[in-house]
This record gives C-alpha cells, sequence and structure tokens, in this order.
C-alpha cells in the first residue's frame, strides 16, 4: 500500500527536513513531532518546575516547525493540556493536537486503566474544554481496559467521531490482533506504542502499520535517555556524524519507515533544538543497519 506523504507549510523549516505525513489520509503533520509529557513534574504529576520555560519550549518548537503535538489527559493530569492551551492557543492552521484517554492516576508514576463508556466520553469533553478545542484531531484510547469489551471503548470514541467531536481514532500500546479488533468497530488511524533503537518489540505491529499506511508513533523514541548518554551504544557513530546520540536516535526511527512520527519530549529549550536538528540527518541503508546491529 502507498503511504500517505504531505507536504506542509512547515516543511522547509528545521523539523520539516523531516518530511510530511498524511494521518487518516487527510491530517498533514511534521513527523518529528513533540511529546509534552515531560512537561509536568516528577513522576508525570503535578506542575513544571518551571511553568514559563515550559510555554517557551512549546512556543519555540512551532517556530522550529513542529506541527505535531501529542499529549494525554492522564500528564499531570490535566497540566499538560493546559500548558498546550496557554502556549499556543489560537493555534495555528497546521497545528494538529493529539490527546489521549483511558489511563486514570493516583499519583507519581501510578497509572490504571480505566475504558468505561461513560468516562472516554467525560474525559473527551473536559479535554476540549481544557485544549480550547471545537474537535479533537487525533483522539487516542491510551490503554484498552481488560475489563471493558474493546468494542465498547472504541464504539464510544466513534459515536464520538460522528458527534463531530474527534475527527480521528487512534490506540496506544496495542497488538497487531487487538488493531485488527478495534477496526472492526471504526476507522483507527493511528498506534502509539513503545519502540526505539533499544526496543523493537513492536517491530511486527509496525510492519503492519506501514503496510496499511497507518501512523505508527514511538513512545519514548529515546528509551528514556539511554540512548542519548555519551558513553551509550550510539556514542562512537555520533562522533562520525558529528552528531548528539539523541540525533542519531531520533534519525533512525525517521529512517526506519515512512509512517514513524517520533515525538521526543523534553522541558529544555536547548534539548529540543537538539532533537529537532536530527530531521537533517539523513542515514544510508547501510548507517541505519549498522545502527541496528550496534544497539
Amino acid at each position: 500500500m502507498t503511504v500517505t506523504t504531505s507536504s506542509t507549510p512547515a516543511t522547509d523549516s528545521l523539523a520539516g527536513a523531516s518530511g510530511g505525513y498524511s494521518i487518516g489520509g487527510d491530517l498533514p503533520v511534521v513527523r518529528l513531532g513533540y511529546g509534552t509529557m515531560q512537561l509536568t513534574g516528577d513522576g508525570v504529576w503535578g506542575e513544571p518546575r518551571d511553568r514559563d520555560q515550559a510555554i517557551r519550549v512549546l512556543r519555540r518548537s512551532v517556530e522550529l516547525g513542529i506541527t505535531f503535538f501529542d499529549t494525554a489527559d492522564s500528564y499531570g493530569p490535566e497540566v499538560a493540556e493546559q500548558l498546550l492551551r496557554e502556549a499556543l492557543h489560537p493555534y495555528a492552521d497546521d497545528v494538529v493536537i493529539a490527546t489521549k484517554a483511558g489511563l486514570t492516576r493516583q499519583g507519581p508514576g501510578i497509572w490504571t486503566p480505566v475504558g468505561r463508556p461513560a468516562y472516554l466520553r467525560q474525559q473527551c469533553e473536559l479535554s476540549l474544554r481544557r485544549l480550547g478545542l471545537e474537535r479533537i484531531d487525533l483522539f487516542q484510547l491510551h490503554r484498552i481496559d481488560p475489563d471493558v469489551p474493546l468494542e465498547d471503548q472504541v464504539g464510544e470514541l466513534k459515536q464520538l467521531q460522528d458527534e463531530g467531536k474527534i475527527r480521528h481514532i487512534g490506540l496506544s500500546e496495542v497488538s497487531v490482533e487487538q488493531l485488527q479488533e478495534a477496526q472492526k468497530t471504526a476507522t483507527i488511524v493511528s498506534v502509539q506504542n513503545l519502540f526505539n533503537l533499544a526496543n523493537r518489540d513492536a517491530e511486527p505491529l509496525l510492519e503492519h502499520c506501514e503496510r496499511n499506511d497507518i501512523a505508527f508513533i514511538p513512545w519514548f523514541p529515546l528509551a528514556t535517555g539511554e540512548l542519548s548518554k555519551h558513553d551509550g551504544p550510539l556514542a562512537e557513530a555520533a562522533e562520525r556524524h558529528d552528531a548528539t546520540p539523541s540525533q542519531l536516535a531520533l534519525a533512525w526511527l525517521l529512517r526506519r519507515s515512512p509512517v514513524m512520527l517520533p515525538i521526543p519530549g523534553t522541558s529544555s529549550v536547548d534539548h529540543l533544538e537538539s532533537n529537532t536538528a536530527a530531521a537533517r540527518i539523513e542515514l544510508t541503508d547501510e548507517e541505519s543497519a549498522a545502527l541496528s546491529a550496534a544497539v
């Protein structure tokens, strides 16, 4: 199947060097996006240490040409969505906000799936309010609740879509089989699974997404810092490319598949700018294979 690439007004920007992709065939984004989870407090709980800095990071992201922002009601909880609105509302025409519901929070580092239809509807309504949107471009089921039939969870999102409150539906942390089961109820345009150079367990899902032109959003694209260490497995190769290990790890993801939409997050403007520069690193097939073998 042909992968739906796209061009956007930001393709001549730094982030735009990563190329474009059209989610669901009609939602163009720059492939290298930004994930908001690290903007919150420790354990993804509470306010950021420096709120002004968090706002600067988000605004600088747009200046660098990033158009795809991934967030969730559970980041904070609520904090990340509120930061996005404070920093970027009213949103530029090319800015795409993807949020999620289905994980509840009972404290720092604690996450519990809840997929009851009434709860998912409530969280969608609250996300619309917090983000200042009339429709959410991409609404993702954050986790499948094992205690609720999948068709009921996805069915509620389909109902919200039919009501015009959601444009597209995505899933997070699923198998190929779960994706196929969800597709019996609604059109699924994206999946978000753990995937990076050091953890490729979701490779079968990625290959399925590529064959079917479904966006693949890798979370923890830098393995929570393990791949960015200056004495880590990418250090020598990064030196040869006059790049940082983080940049090389992101360049590898972008090279790996045209449906890949990495969303590295950071609370530092300097780190943001460094990550975004990865969009201009072009790896050959041989270099990409060598990195795969090295990690």
